[in-house]
This record gives C-alpha cells, sequence and structure tokens, in this order.
C-alpha cells in the first residue's frame, strides 16, 4: 500500500522484507558521516532495528520512516519520513539515500510528499529537522523547502552539537 505517491516515486511503509535495502542504506559512507552508526550489519539486526524502530513508531504515532522506491525501476532508494524523537518537543522530518540516488532532486520531491501528510493526515502545524552543521546537501534542501534555522542543540548522549530547524505548516 503505498502512503503516497510523487512524479517519480511510490512512498511506502517498511516491511521485514526491506531488511537487506535497509542494511545497505544505513551503512552507506554518507549515512555514517552525517546520521551515523546504528550497528546493523546483518539480515536479522536489520529486521530487529525495522521492528524496534518503524513498526513501533507506525503503531504509536500513525507515521515513521517510509521507504522511497523508484516508480520507473522499483527499486527502493532511499527513506523519508516523520519521527517523534522524545528528546524534541516537536515532530522531526529525515531523509536518507543510497549514494547512487543522492543529489538528484528525491529528497525534494519526497520530503514535499511528507510535509503534505504531516499537515494534512497527521494533523501537524510544525515539522523539526535536526542535522550536524558539516551536512550542507542537508542544510541546503532543509531551506529549499522552507525549513528555518532555529538554533544549535545537544539532544543525544553522544554530546554532538545538531542544528535545529523549524516550520511551520499552514
Amino acid at each position: 500500500m503505498n502512503i503516497a505517491t510523487t512524479e517519480r516515486l511510490l512512498i511506502k511503509k517498511f516491511n521485514l522484507e526491506d531488511a537487506a535495502f535497509l542494511k545497505d542504506l544505513v551503512n552507506t559512507p554518507n549515512f555514517l558521516k552525517f546520521i551515523g552508526n546504528r550497528n546493523v550489519n546483518t539480515l536479522k539486526e536489520a529486521k530487529a532495528y525495522i521492528r524496534k524502530t518503524h513498526f513501533k513508531s507506525y503503531d504509536a504515532h500513525g507515521f515513521g520512516f517510509y521507504k522511497l522506491i523508484l516508480k520507473e525501476t522499483n527499486l527502493p532508494i532511499g527513506t523519508c519520513g516523520l519521527v517523534k524523537r522524545d528528546e524534541l518537543d516537536d515532530v522531526d522530518i529525515g531523509f536518507a539515500f543510497l549514494e547512487d540516488y543522492e543529489r538528484k532532486g528525491y529528497g525534494f520531491e519526497a520530503s514535499k510528499a511528507i510535509i503534505k501528510l504531516a499537515k494534512e493526515q497527521f494533523n501537524l502545524n510544525k515539522l523539526l529537522a535536526i542535522t550536524v552543521p558539516y551536512n550542507t546537501g542537508s542544510i541546503k534542501l532543509l531551506e529549499k523547502l522552507g525549513f528555518t534555522f532555529e538554533k544549535k542543540i545537544k539532544p543525544f548522549e553522544d554530546d554532538e552539537e545538531l542544528l535545529l530547524f523549524a516550520k511551520t505548516l499552514k
């Protein structure tokens, strides 16, 4: 079942059959550099991660991270979605792509669809986004999507300072 459809993408919930894709995605150099190591190195760990994060979020909030599938090839290329973190006051949006699909406009396309869902289906009034200060690609994308920088924060135990962006949904 599609959560949303864009010009080039199908946006669907993750399932356990996506374990190999998820394992590849979370171990790309840019995922590790900009998002962090999720310690998902086997299919068993990938399935556990999908259960612990994706399924838990779908059940608790009705939303979560979704897989992005290229309509043209039916291949998964990345993820985009919404997450409610205990460390942040509001829901935030996130995205990640396999290297071959970065900087091709998929992040903007998918994020616009997710922002529309946040507003229309989940009745959210505000979205946050967090990123490391050296992830210039994500910063540019967030600004293009209408997010504005609010402040620097240290929300997680790793103590790395992150940039917090926000967007009011009207």
